[in-house]
């Protein structure tokens, strides 16, 4: 299987809300780095809890996945009732057809303001 199309099911089975089949996209011994929270995710069991204990009223829009050679890169979108939407940059590594590590930039999707002096060089909007 091509490595995008692992993580495509990857992210199909998190959203199918199908934890089996979610582990079956994961190492044994998968280790998942976020940045932002400094936090690591180590083993199978650990990332399908993540996933699975997380409070509903989320669903997952998978807007990009790249092959970029020795990495799988992936954009998702997760609006989550009553919190906003996130969006999410993966860094993927694919071998034997399962994920065998990551990291994961999750960020509020407009949650930050840009800078005053950068103000007469861009405008705030949206893309595709």
């Amino acid at each position: 299987m091509e490595s995008t199309e692992v993580v495509r099911q990857y992210w199909q089975s998190v959203w199918s809300r199908d934890w089996k089949a979610v582990g079956r996209t994961l190492a044994e011994d998968v280790e998942v780095f976020w940045p932002v929270t400094r936090e690591i995710i180590r083993g199978r069991a650990n990332m399908v809890a993540v996933n699975s204990e997380h409070p509903n009223g989320w669903s997952i829009d998978v807007l990009n996945v790249y092959d970029a050679g020795e990495a799988v890169v992936s954009e998702v979108q997760v609006p989550q009732e009553d919190v906003g939407v996130f969006r999410v940059i993966s860094f993927w590594t694919v071998a034997d057809d399962v994920i065998t590590s990551g990291r994961e930039y999750w960020t509020m999707y407009g949650g930050e303001e840009g800078r005053d002096w950068r103000r007469k060089y861009a405008e705030v909007g949206d893309l595709p």
